[in-house]
């Protein structure tokens, strides 16, 4: 009884939001990121150096790979899809290694027995017990964006030379694309201390947030930074609202708060009120939180009783998907933690549509009259629809997301 008086008035906050939230998977160690497979399933890393996977809706018993991997803030870290997926089966993996920890990026294809077949794309990225980035992500472009950290050296993340510090730019192979900001390098941007999360939002701007000083240059101000090709992100030159010759200053940071802000997306999808806000888990800040990026200012703390998040990502359900991390050595665990949580609009299908029952090209597509001024129907390809604004209209069906 008491645990469902505690749900009540959870699920209560939820409703007022217009959202609800469900426990995809739980009993996970550490998970640090995750992606999404054609057919819906969910691949995700756990940082002791599993990959596991969720199909129909169920934690599969046995993880698809196992790697020996470093430790501290390293460990097997990011993951991302091959946007060719269907026909490569490729899934791309950020992980630490060896006992001075460097970092590498590796390919593997998926087969019946799991993933194999390791190609190391990218090696050496400097490692240590902090400070290792570790978020990757393919981009509009079809490139795969990598996040590294300073390795605990703020001069490396200076160095256009060292992969420290950066966020760099490959091609599936591993190889740096010629239009690069600099010749032959990997290397998109620097200046960077911590980089964590990577999105695009429906401009095809890259999107990244970033942990501020913990010491060594003050304390918090962590970033979302507006990522642009050979840009200087001022580490460890300028913290905040300081400027440094020639670097970028930050869209937003947050003060003298701390919020360690990790995995992040942008939400195009039915919960009106997060509709085109960048979604942040915050690890300290032990919230989801809502930033809207007309203004770059705070929208909104969300999920706040589920202690430390890693990483948010939108699903090719309209839901977004959030990955707690309270055994990590800094949180306080409860019971059935770590978890993968579904976060879904409280009402999706169209009352216009609900009494058409969708079959082949015959699907309800659009419904003016069921959405307010300024805003479109949208059909989802998994079925049920939305009210949203045309530029998340125009990027939902560029994804595949909804018909067109």
């Amino acid at each position: 009884m008491k645990a469902l008086l505690f749900a009540l008035p959870l699920a209560a906050a939820a409703a007022a939001h217009g959202y609800s939230v469900e426990t995809v998977a739980e009993g996970l160690e550490v998970p640090w990121s995750m992606d999404f497979a054609p057919d819906g399933r969910i691949f995700l890393t756990e940082r002791g150096g599993q990959v596991r996977v969720i199909q129909d809706g169920q934690l599969l018993p046995d993880p698809v790979l196992r790697l020996g991997v470093g430790s501290g803030e390293g460990g097997l870290l990011g993951i991302a899809l091959d946007p060719d997926f269907e026909q490569t089966r490729k899934v791309y993996l950020y992980y630490t290694y060896g006992l001075f920890a460097q970092n590498r990026v590796s390919s593997f294809v998926e087969t019946d027995a799991g993933l194999s077949g390791e190609q190391v794309l990218i090696d050496g990225i400097p490692g240590h017990w902090f400070h290792d980035g570790g978020r990757i992500a393919f981009g509009p472009d079809g490139m795969l964006y990598v996040a590294t950290g300073d390795a605990g050296n703020p001069d490396l993340s200076r160095d256009v030379s060292s992969l420290a510090g950066k966020i760099l730019r490959i091609a599936p192979d591993g190889s740096a694309p010629p239009d690069n900001p600099f010749e032959g390098s990997p290397v998109y941007s620097y200046g960077h201390r911590n980089p964590q999360g990577l999105d695009w939002d429906a401009h095809g701007r890259l999107v990244s947030t970033e942990h501020g000083p913990s010491g060594e240059r003050g304390f918090a101000h962590d970033e979302i930074n507006i990522i642009e090709a050979g840009a200087d992100y001022g580490w460890p030159l300028a913290v905040g609202d300081e400027s440094a010759e020639g670097a970028a200053g930050p869209a937003f940071h947050t003060g003298s708060e701390t919020w360690a802000p990790s995995g992040a997306a942008f939400y195009y999808g039915g919960i009106k009120e997060w509709d085109g806000m960048y979604m942040v888990a915050a690890l300290a800040g032990r919230a989801l939180v809502a930033v809207d990026p007309a203004s770059w200012t705070e929208a909104g703390r969300h999920l706040q009783e589920y202690g430390r998040l890693r990483d948010a990502v939108a699903g090719p359900d309209g839901s977004l998907y959030v990955l707690t991390s309270n055994r990590d050595g800094r949180g306080s665990p409860s019971e059935g933690d770590d978890r993968v949580l579904k976060i879904s609009p409280d009402v999706y299908q169209n009352p216009a549509a609900a009494s058409r029952e969708p079959a082949g090209d015959d699907r309800v597509k659009t419904s003016p009259d069921a959405c307010s001024p300024g805003l479109d129907w949208v059909q989802k390809a998994a079925g049920g629809g939305a009210c949203v604004r045309p530029e998340t209209a125009r990027l939902l069906a560029e994804r595949g997301w909804a018909l067109t």
